[in-house]
């Protein structure tokens, strides 16, 4: 059979973790030991406690049907009173809250519900390839805002051209941000509501990681910001909070006409979460927060052992405030992609080209910390066999 992807398939750019996987499949055929750094996919099982709510749930027959809609109300009161609790934010469940098949399907899926042909959408680079892809899926064309070690990887709002910013209607922002591991203040949030206003655009913030810091105070929601839900939209997820990457199970809050719009599109596209991990995740969100303390305690610790170990072999690094992940300058005369291929073909390490997530990534690799300290330390001993 002849057939032609469509036009906006052929622009998508390989995806970054999928090319990953296939290179970790190949190194594998080749009976190399694989230490893998490439995917932020935790490593640490689902804590019992959800588990086991997971299966009386699926014992229901009544969570066997279609979920259909916005989501259990039980889960989206359950939201609210966790933004209540955590960022000192009063959400509607009946309008403000949508469950989501994890937050990567919510954040495919704006673009389709607001950006038409030719209209701009403006995503940080480098960052999670999502927002482009689902960019382009819809028809938008992509302005990149880079984010660079000087700016503290924060876009940098007075660059972005007049005539840019009138053809824009949304704007994607990440923090604490993947890849760069960054936290953004308070002041940054304002100025971003200040520019949304100031040209009508929406604003959707991908709070995945917000529970995953290393410092004294919690990130902030970009909710927390008077005034936000007026253009603001925030997407976060159980993913990385509860080891729950698998499950598919995550939400997006804030303004009440976006969410509207996006759960027209939800509903003809998908049939909602299954309410059995709906049910699972009110038991997440309600239960002991002791939990997400010894999740981070774990990352801090693999974290310092990483950074401490790298800069014991010459390596620039500084340590993420969250994320799982580090941020890591390359040697010099190296590329992302060259530094990537000489740790996997010389010491069985993957690792992440900075340039996959964007531009300003070249002369970057990320490392995701969702392996065993064990583990890590014996991907510093290969490294420190490697001559560069």
């Amino acid at each position: 059979m002849k057939f032609n992807f469509s036009d906006r398939i052929n622009k998508l750019p390989p995806y970054l973790f999928l090319e990953i996987d296939r290179k970790k499949k190949e190194a594998v055929k080749k009976g190399i030991s694989i230490i893998d750094f490439g995917v932020g996919d935790p490593d640490l099982p689902t804590p019992e406690f959800i588990r086991k709510k997971m299966k009386v749930a699926v014992d229901d027959p009544g969570n066997h049907k279609y979920p259909f809609g916005e989501g259990l109300m039980e889960f989206r009161k359950a939201v609210a009173v966790w933004y209540r609790h955590h960022f000192d934010v009063e959400l509607d469940p009946g309008t403000e809250v949508h469950s989501l098949i994890g937050s990567k399907e919510g954040i495919g899926h704006l673009p389709l519900a607001f950006v038409n042909p030719g209209d701009i959408v403006l995503c940080p680079e480098p960052g999670y390839p999502v927002y482009n892809s689902g960019t382009i899926i819809a028809g938008g064309e992509p302005y990149f805002m880079p984010l660079i070690e000087k700016n503290r990887f924060l876009p940098s709002l007075n660059s972005i051209p007049a005539e840019v910013a009138k053809k824009a209607v949304l704007m994607f922002i990440n923090y604490p941000n993947n890849p760069t591991g960054a936290c953004a203040d308070r002041a940054f949030f304002e100025d971003v509501l200040e520019f949304a206003k100031k040209y009508d655009i929406i604003v959707a913030h991908d709070a995945a990681y917000s529970e995953l810091y290393y410092g004294e105070e919690r990130p902030l929601s970009f909710l927390e910001i008077p005034g936000a839900k007026d253009n603001g939209i925030e997407f976060h997820s159980l993913s990385k909070t509860f080891n729950m990457t698998g499950w598919r199970i995550g939400w997006v809050c804030g303004n009440a006409g976006i969410i509207k719009g996006l759960s027209k599109i939800k509903g003809n596209v998908d049939s909602g979460a299954f309410n059995a991990v709906q049910v699972a995740a009110v038991e997440a969100l309600e239960g002991p927060k002791k939990y997400t303390k010894e999740i981070r305690d774990v990352f801090r610790e693999r974290r310092n052992i990483l950074v401490d170990g790298l800069r014991g072999l010459g390596w620039a690094v500084t340590p993420p405030e969250a994320t799982f992940y580090l941020w890591v300058k390359v040697p010099e005369t190296y590329t992302s992609v060259t530094c990537v291929a000489k740790l996997l073909d010389e010491a069985g390490i993957i690792t992440s080209p900075g340039n996959g997530f964007g531009p300003s990534g070249e002369g970057y690799i990320r490392f995701s910390i969702t392996v065993d300290e064990d583990r890590i330390n014996e991907a510093l001993r290969r490294m420190s066999r490697i001559k560069w």
